[in-house]
């Protein structure tokens, strides 16, 4: 009996060993793609910051209209939920989709149809698994996105907004992923992103000093129809950049921690090892001075 312990935890040793590499490996990888990630997301600010300002030049210095950035009645809202397509990154892809359920039943409570947007093979199978329905989704490898695939993602949703509520449009559009805060902590966040409220990059003017005279050309309508758009792509490039390295940042202390309780199960089965061999000789001793008795006798 002993001897087949013996066998079982030297086969959980050698088993667990070869997970303790493979979460090492995944965690060093995590680890080496974080610094990469977060310099997408800093080389990216500075044409966010320019286009905001831009948007906020025409929306501010103007008193038109647009499609975008009116604020229209309606019973549908689009939901754009930013998962990960892989695993093994802890409680992050069901914190994502934990928040997503809160808006929705938010927004139906308010009256309002939900259409999911999904990106993210996690949320998708989520979503597939419970037999909900998705307008659309992505699966566009979240720790490295491009800008083709926000342009993708925005045209989409763009599209679904400046319909009609006859023709199944939507009058809002909310986006929830996850907000990089530090290496520990990475926040689910919500944020409405249709119809636009441009409000960043323009100081009030002080007493008695003089604003700035725009001349917009050819118009600023034409301005807004080229503007609006990219400002939406950008907000969601900056979105999917943000939650690459929140899940990444998520997965390196998810494979952290799943490393050191390899080491914690290797230390408890070689112990087990150890006493179930102990028992072992100590049996093969008693038998060998039982049968040296029975001889003497």
């Amino acid at each position: 009996m002993a001897g087949g312990s013996q066998r079982v935890y030297k086969a959980r040793i050698r088993s667990t060993q070869s997970l303790k590499k493979m979460f090492r490996a995944q965690e060093l990888i995590a680890a080496s793609r974080i610094g990469k990630a977060r310099a997408k997301t800093a080389a990216a600010a500075p044409y966010a910051q320019a286009i905001t300002r831009a948007v906020s030049a025409v929306a501010t210095h103007t008193n038109i209209d647009h499609p975008l950035t009116q604020e229209e009645g309606g019973n549908r809202a689009a939901v754009l939920v930013v998962s990960s397509d892989r695993g093994m990154a802890g409680s992050y892809p069901a914190s994502i989709v934990r928040e997503a359920e809160r808006l929705t039943q938010q927004l139906e409570a308010e009256g309002k149809e939900v259409l999911l947007y999904v990106a993210g093979r996690r949320a998708v199978s989520y979503y597939t698994f419970r037999g909900r329905d998705m307008v659309r989704t992505w699966v566009y490898g979240s720790e490295r996105p491009t800008p083709e695939t926000a342009e993708e993602i925005a045209q989409a949703l763009l599209e679904k907004f400046l319909l009609t509520e006859d023709e199944d449009g939507v009058s809002e559009l909310h986006v929830v992923s996850t907000q990089f805060v530090n290496m520990v902590t990475q926040r689910p966040h919500v944020v409405r992103m249709l119809p636009l409220e441009v409000v960043e990059g323009v100081s009030e003017a002080e007493e008695n000093e003089a604003l700035p005279l725009y001349d917009f050309e050819p118009s600023p309508e034409a301005v807004l129809d080229s503007l609006l758009p990219r400002y939406v792509e950008q907000r969601i490039y900056a979105v999917l950049l943000d939650a690459a390295a929140s899940e990444l940042a998520a997965r390196q202390r998810a494979m952290h921690t799943a490393t050191d309780n390899a080491e914690d199960l290797i230390r408890t089965y070689t112990r087990l090892a150890n006493q179930a061999r102990q028992a072992d000789i100590t049996q093969e001793i008693s038998e060998i001075v039982s049968g040296a008795d029975a001889l003497a006798s």
